[in-house]
């Protein structure tokens, strides 16, 4: 992101719930691979950069959608989980009637679900659902 649009979480008061700018690279699940695969974790920072450009408190994030208020977050957030499985369904070789690409020691239908379940977090951070 510009270090312009930067704002620290002590230039104003914010009411808002704001998304992690790294909300997929970020989430619990990758910490919990890391964790099992290397038995070491980073603690979680005390600040984080937001979907909308702002640092906040780390505690201030939430990556769900029925919590997040801030609107430019929930856009940014929308994208990144769109992106997201995009880039899932083109590493699976996902298209019709094609099976998980070799060497992917993922079932077509894990893969299947984790697309549908980066879609619907999309939809559900653009309103839709």
């Amino acid at each position: 992101m510009n270090d312009e649009r930067l704002l620290s979480v002590s230039d104003a008061w914010d009411p808002h719930v704001h998304v992690d700018g790294n909300l997929v690279r970020a989430s619990k699940d990758v910490r919990n691979l890391l964790a099992s695969t290397f038995g070491l974790v980073a603690d979680l920072p005390a600040e984080v950069e937001t979907g909308c450009g702002r640092r906040v408190a780390f505690a201030a994030t939430s990556p769900h959608p029925e919590r997040v208020t801030c609107l430019l977050c929930r856009e940014y957030a929308g994208e990144q989980h769109r992106q997201f499985a995009d880039q899932l369904e083109s590493l699976f070789g996902m298209s019709p009637g094609a099976g998980v690409a070799p060497g992917l020691s993922v079932s077509a239908e894990d893969a299947a679900k984790a697309v549908a379940l980066h879609r619907d977090i999309a939809r559900r951070f653009a309103g839709d659902g």
